[in-house]
């Protein structure tokens, strides 16, 4: 199966990629097919150069894309379609997140608590005086 991705280039923190037509199961850098365009996001304004007619061909031939770029290629107009996620949060994580949300919200909670406490004694001396 043939997929269109992102081959990292470029220094140690100064990455460039390259978009590349490979088989899916191969390391991106191992002999790709073609090179199908080049992305600097380091660089001021990001640098994006694709090549549409040939990324098209790709696809039409059945070649798939990573999350990634096919979000690069929607933004850029190159194929329709919705964007999809490319990060994923494991279950471990998703827990620890559910578990701070639950924590702030109890906090909130106990300061309205708190708040409402202090009202309504004010109101109780005001009205004893």
């Amino acid at each position: 199966m043939l997929t269109i991705r992102l081959q990292r280039m470029g220094k140690r923190k100064n990455p460039t990629y390259r978009l590349i037509v490979s088989e899916k199961a191969r390391d991106t850098q191992y002999n790709s097919l073609e090179i199908l365009g080049n992305y600097n996001p380091i660089q001021i304004p990001k640098v994006l150069e694709l090549k549409a007619d040939r990324i098209k061909y790709w696809i039409s031939k059945g070649a798939q894309t990573s999350n990634t770029v096919n979000n690069i290629l929607v933004r850029e107009g190159i194929i329709e379609g919705k964007k999809r996620k490319s990060v994923t949060i494991s279950n471990k994580r998703k827990v620890k997140i559910g578990a701070k949300k639950v924590e702030l919200a109890e906090k909130e909670n106990s300061k309205k608590a708190l708040v409402e406490k202090a009202i309504a004694e004010v109101k109780t001396s005001a009205e004893k005086v």
